[in-house]
């Protein structure tokens, strides 16, 4: 059992008052309790939180252990707040005897599921981001793998067993939003970047242009683009505000030449793109589906062979799916 602290503004700007301690607590990795959890305390921008996970809470022993360290952070000024996604009952029930207010993710909906199921759940840790099912968390591994390959161009082998490919000019956010689509969602992604040749031809990179992919382009503002490239190679020809504007004009042009489907990362974080991504793939592959499509891989629901159609939310061009 280890625990993780993070900023005492946790990222909700500057506050007011004394920061509340808040404990994610679970018998797996927590990763469930600090989502959640995190989802409801962005609710409140104007209070400070000091975040402390501690996951792999797996005996009463140690529970007991968790109880007296978050007691020990009530003081007459400041209240505790303490998440749980712990599912063994009996270190839930340990839990549950701390000072602390606890709110209790597992115990809240699993009682709701099981009666509307009719059926009594396992109630046993290390299902959700453990190894689990050893099917889908091999296809998460071979979805990651690939990914890293074929990031920012720098594998151009089996591009067309691709989910989906990600376009646009340097530091727009590619490979974050790639490896979080193959992690979160065991999508096979590459990316690739459009240099000066691609822009000034107005041409897709080649070795993208045949494939039948659905292809996403990404887009920010100059200003944002300069400053990170300026992090990188300060003062630059690279990283100047007339490069940054020449680049992504010339990017939205070729977006708009071939049809490729355009999300701005300048006012998005990489899940809110992750998800566009996800739901236009889900959404073109049911279209593909009633068009008699037939899938290439079980590794994933996404990946399909199209017959030219092209489905709402997706556009296309050239019989490229983009």
């Amino acid at each position: 059992m280890t625990q993780a602290r993070t900023p005492a503004d946790g990222g909700n700007g500057s506050g007011h008052g004394p920061a509340v301690p808040v404990f994610f607590l679970s018998d797996s990795t927590g990763i469930s309790a600090e989502t959640m959890g995190n989802a409801l305390l962005l609710q409140f921008p104007h209070r400070r939180f000091d975040r402390i996970s501690i996951p792999f809470i797996t005996s009463e022993e140690e529970a007991a252990r968790v109880v007296e360290q978050i007691d020990a952070a009530v003081t007459d000024q400041v209240m505790p707040l303490a998440f749980t996604t712990a599912a063994s009952n009996e270190v839930r029930a340990v839990l549950h005897t701390s000072r602390v207010p606890m709110v209790d993710f597992f115990d809240m909906h699993l009682n709701k599921v099981e009666e509307i199921l009719g059926d009594e759940g396992m109630r046993k840790p290390a299902r959700l981001h453990g190894v689990g099912d050893v099917k889908r968390y091999n296809n998460r591994m071979a979805a990651i793998e690939f990914t890293i390959e074929h990031d920012d161009g720098a594998s151009i082998r089996s591009l067309d067993r691709a989910d989906t490919i990600l376009l646009a000019p340097s530091r727009c956010g590619k490979t974050p939003t790639s490896m979080y689509l193959a992690l979160q969602h065991s999508l096979h992604v590459a990316n690739y970047p459009l240099v000066d040749e691609d822009l000034d031809d107005n041409q897709l990179p080649r070795p993208v242009r045949d494939l039948d992919v659905p292809l996403f382009g990404l887009m920010t503002t100059a200003e944002r683009l300069s400053r990170v490239r300026g992090e990188r190679r300060a003062n630059s020809t690279y990283a100047s505000l007339e490069q940054c504007r020449w680049e992504l004009r010339q990017a939205q042009r070729l977006y708009d030449t071939h049809g490729v489907t355009v999300i701005d990362s300048s006012t998005r974080s990489v899940e809110e793109m992750s998800a566009i991504i996800v739901q236009q793939l889900r959404r073109h592959s049911l279209d593909s589906d009633a068009d008699g499509s037939v899938r290439t891989r079980n590794t994933s629901p996404h990946r399909t062979t199209t017959t030219g159609q092209s489905g709402p939310g997706l556009r296309r061009s050239h019989g490229r799916t983009s």
